[in-house]
């Protein structure tokens, strides 16, 4: 099969060659089409980034170029195993070799240019396998928010893209899944001719092309440009052309990366400008303050510094530091403008209410969670849970072992788990690594600064949780006592701590909307009817499975969790405080007693094992100040130096209770940690350690900055704390592709569609804090505003949430010494 791409300007001079770059993919003024710069690992095929890529006036509005074996494949649908990628700059082609093994089919992709298109070949060296015909063919998919209000063209006859998924259905037998039906067939599609910013021209050389809506089957699905491959051939098997509007005269917009909340007055104020290489000199950069009868008077104005290039873009920084005079500012440059921020002394002593306030609470399991006249959702998963059968690998990184570890047999309901704790991201289960995660933040943030906060209403008797209602108690201490909850219940269950929870089924899993009504409620009873209801029991086995494998590395960080939580609880719960510390103690006491559980599946299982005891110890040292946890700090000491970068904030908690020799070991170790640190300066323009793998970075740069406070804190000759507002500026807007801070409705302009429980509303949860920006190989900063799907980009992290509270205190405590 093969594909052109050239722009459709309406003027031959305004058109311009492909090239295939030294990046290896093809690119051209505000048109590029990558090749398999991205492809799968088979743990996610549905992240909506491999194959053929169109990145038209820098948005990515196609992906998925591949042979697939549906019209519209979701998540667990199968993909070609990748073999190999042949870059070829003298001849400009790109031949990529790939296979189903199950099926026995192996095909070849062959890209080239050709003047202004790309020609894009499925090669096949045999025929289609009998099993495959009708099945196998051709697919690009189009990002559905890209031509909303759009139309397009099917061989002359205009359509237009449908808003919502409305599509004729093919009939099926039961039990299978049906498929929609083309919303048009052709030889030739113009895709949104109206708008160059997103057309483009497919036209197939020797066979009919379907156009498909892929949210007829899900939320998340794309529009789908499919062509079936013929059976019975070899060689060069299908054809197609398409042409992009890309325009050699196109430049894109400049952007200020800023932060979008403001800044304190005597913190580093540094906007990055991120700009088109081939944008003309952009001048002067202005600050102007916006006076209360709307007048604008400069304040500052300088020539932004150049950086250099990064990614695909060049940068410049504007360091506007020296203006520390309260109020409120513009910053103008390019030809743009930011959203007016604040500066002020106490900018960060609110930044985390939202959080706190909304998120952590509208992520609670096993409570109805009510906002005034709005019930965020009602009382999950009250028929929690079933233990999980064994030698069974599940989907979303679960699994359970040869044995349940428990005293139960698979399928068997498991007691008294159906409390506590927060639903894992965007999704519905429990996920005891994040569970333990959370209490351990909330709990450094309540002993470190104490917030006092108290906005919202828990009441466990009746699980029901009311928003904007003060009860008395400190929002977070609330909060830590329900993920302790949870955390205490799977070891009164089954003795230690447990993997998680998640939905029997992927039809569950898949689940959007109220958590309440994704089960029934009422403990499966298998004695009964499918769908009978007797003695608050019932007969639909839909209950969420307890994954129970032991793990030692999952034991020690919930012990750790329990050990902080029991000095958080003292007062609130005195009871739940005691209990928790002694499970905590017992179980360092049994681990000890035998060799380790290893078991390990994917991230549900623990961290390091090493870190996780070291975490422990520090943990159950704070608490009890015994001596045989101080003994094992300091044996784990060579450990957690080696991976400092990953144990630095936990190492420093240790301070006040280990000898002297153990501060300078810890000492030695910042040292070498600022070495390091400053060599990293040249990394990026934004001067925080940015990632670029499938998940976006916002982890990472939030616990750098924490690591930076807890470091500034104990070596303050070392560490000068400026790297906890570097990592809260790239959170707030700071950071490449937009401008955008990655925390819900905090900051002027803020995520405001992203990948929340919510999603399939393209809302946001006030609060949730996203991972931020995605780097589409090999040179794209992408995070998507227009489209809340991208999990690796716009999912709310629950832990991460936690962190970012910490980190806005830290920083709001910097400011105020």
């Amino acid at each position: 099969m093969t594909a052109a791409i050239a722009p459709a300007t309406a003027q031959p001079a305004a058109q311009q060659t492909l090239t295939l770059n030294d990046k290896g993919y093809y690119a051209s003024r505000g048109f590029d089409v990558l090749v398999f710069s991205n492809r799968y690992d088979g743990l996610f095929s549905g992240a909506k980034m491999s194959g053929v890529e169109i990145i038209d006036h820098d948005r990515r509005i196609a992906t998925n170029g591949d042979v697939r074996l549906s019209a519209t494949p979701g998540q667990w649908d199968p993909t070609g195993t990748f073999a190999s990628r042949k870059v070829d700059p003298a001849r400009g082609s790109i031949d990529v070799r790939l296979a189903y093994p199950d099926y026995r089919f192996a095909y070849r992709i062959h890209a080239r240019q050709d003047g202004d298109t790309l020609v894009v070949s499925v090669v096949l060296d045999q025929p289609l396998p009998k099993a495959l015909e009708g099945k196998a063919g051709f697919n690009l998919e189009f990002l559905p928010s890209a031509y909303f209000h759009h139309s397009y063209f099917a061989d002359g006859v205009a359509h237009p893209f449908p808003l919502y998924p409305s599509s004729g259905m093919t009939h099926v037998a039961a039990g299978q899944r049906p498929e929609p039906l083309p919303l048009a067939r052709g030889h030739r599609f113009v895709l949104a001719p109206d708008d160059a910013r997103v057309r483009v021209t497919v036209a197939s050389a020797d066979g009919t092309i379907g156009l498909y809506d892929g949210r007829d089957q899900a939320q998340n699905g794309w529009f789908v440009l499919r062509q079936l491959l013929p059976a019975g051939k070899t060689g060069t098997v299908l054809q197609w052309t398409l042409a992009g509007a890309g325009d050699p005269d196109w430049v894109r917009p400049t952007v200020i990366g800023h932060s979008q909340l403001g800044y304190a007055p005597g913190q580093r104020k540094i906007a990055v400008m991120e700009r088109d290489p081939a944008s003309p000199p952009g001048g002067q950069a202005q600050l102007l303050r916006v006076l209360p009868d709307g007048r604008e008077q400069a304040v500052f104005s300088a020539t932004p510094v150049p950086w250099g290039d990064y990614l695909r873009y060049r940068y410049s920084r504007f360091d506007f530091s020296r203006v520390a005079t309260p109020g409120l500012y513009v910053i103008a440059y390019d030809g743009q403008r930011t959203a007016p921020f604040p500066i002020a002394k106490n900018i960060y002593a609110a930044a985390w209410h939202p959080t706190l306030d909304i998120y952590l609470p509208e992520q609670m399991d096993h409570m109805r969670v009510v906002e005034a006249y709005r019930v965020w959702h009602g009382d999950s998963h009250r028929d929690d849970a079933r233990q999980a059968p064994v030698n069974h690998e599940h989907f979303d990184l679960y699994a359970q072992g040869p044995t349940t570890d428990s005293p139960y047999q698979p399928g068997e309901h498991i007691p008294g788990l159906n409390v506590g704790g927060w639903l894992d991201a965007g999704d519905y289960d429990i996920r005891t690594q994040t569970q333990y995660a959370i209490v351990r933040a909330l709990v450094h943030a309540w002993e470190d600064f104490r917030p006092a906060r108290d906005t919202t209403t828990v009441d466990w008797a009746t699980r029901r949780v009311d928003l904007h209602q003060p009860d008395g108690v400190p929002d977070i201490l609330q909060q830590i006592k329900h993920g302790t909850l949870q955390l205490v219940a799977q070891y009164d269950a089954v003795g230690h701590a447990i993997d998680g929870i998640i939905a029997p089924d992927l039809a569950q899993y898949r689940h959007l909307g109220d958590a309440a009504t994704k089960t029934d409620g009422l403990v499966y009873d298998p004695s009964l009817k499918a769908g009978e209801v007797k003695d608050g029991r019932s007969g639909t086995p839909d209950d969420r499975w307890a994954f129970t494998s032991q793990s030692s590395a999952l034991d020690y960080g919930s012990i750790a969790a329990l050990a902080a939580a029991s000095r958080a609880l003292h007062e609130l719960d005195p009871a739940l405080a005691k209990k928790s510390l002694a499970i905590a103690e017992t179980t360092w006491d049994r681990e000890h007693a035998h060799a380790p559980h290893l078991y390990q599946h994917g991230n549900t299982t623990g961290g390091p094992l090493q870190t996780e005891e070291f975490d422990a110890a520090i943990e159950l040292l704070a608490t009890t100040r015994q001596p045989k946890y101080a003994a094992r700090v300091a044996a784990l000491w060579p450990w957690a130096a080696s991976h400092f970068i990953f144990t630095a904030s936990e190492a420093v908690r240790a301070l006040p209770y280990m000898p002297a020799s153990y501060r300078r070991h810890v000492e030695a170790a910042a040292r070498d940690y600022a070495r390091r640190r400053a060599a990293l300066r040249r990394a990026n323009p934004y001067d925080v350690p940015i990632t670029e793998g499938g998940w976006a970075g916002n982890g990472a740069i939030v616990q750098f900055a924490i690591t930076a406070y807890a470091l500034h804190t104990a070596f303050p000759h070392i560490i000068d704390g400026k790297d906890v507002f570097r990592g809260l500026d790239y959170l707030y807007g700071t950071h490449p592709g937009s401008d955008l801070s990655f925390v819900s409705a905090v900051g002027a302009r803020s995520k405001e569609v992203a990948y929340g429980h919510n999603r399939a509303d393209f809302s946001f949860i006030a609060g949730g804090v996203v991972p931020g920006v995605l780097i589409v190989k090999p040179d794209f900063p992408e995070n998507k505003e227009d489209w809340p799907y991208f999990w690796g980009e716009n999912e709310y992290v629950t832990d991460l949430g936690a962190d970012y509270i910490y980190l806005a205190n830290a920083a709001n405590a910097l400011v105020g010494h």
